[in-house]
This record gives C-alpha cells, sequence and structure tokens, in this order.
C-alpha cells in the first residue's frame, strides 16, 4: 500500500494541474477569441507535461 501513495498524489497533481491549466485557457480565450489557435496549442503542451508527472511516478514504484 506504500509504495503507491506516490503513484496516487502524483495523479493527484496532475489532475489539479490539467484542472488549473484548461481553466487558464478557457479564460485567456474568452479575453481574446482570436488567439484561439495559439492557446490551445499551448494548452495540449501544457497538459502533456503535467501528465508525463504520473509516468514517471509509475516508472519509479517498487516492485
Amino acid at each position: 500500500m506504500s509504495g503507491s501513495i506516490h503513484v496516487g498524489l502524483a495523479a493527484l497533481g496532475a489532475a489539479i494541474g490539467v484542472g488549473l491549466i484548461g481553466m487558464g485557457a478557457a479564460s485567456a480565450v474568452g479575453r481574446n477569441p482570436g488567439a484561439a489557435t495559439p492557446i490551445l496549442v499551448q494548452a495540449i503542451l501544457a497538459i502533456a507535461f503535467a501528465e508525463a508527472i504520473v509516468f514517471y511516478a509509475l516508472f519509479l514504484v517498487p516492485k
């Protein structure tokens, strides 16, 4: 049980990060609809980097 707690915490952190990124992207597009495409690209990249943390944690699980 204790060996997998860090995976759960990493997943929780990534989920919070993805939510904050989505909130910021939606707010930015609401302020400037003409820049929707560059904002979308940046948001997708940021979400991919935030979710990579979970994969790092999964690979570090002691076996």
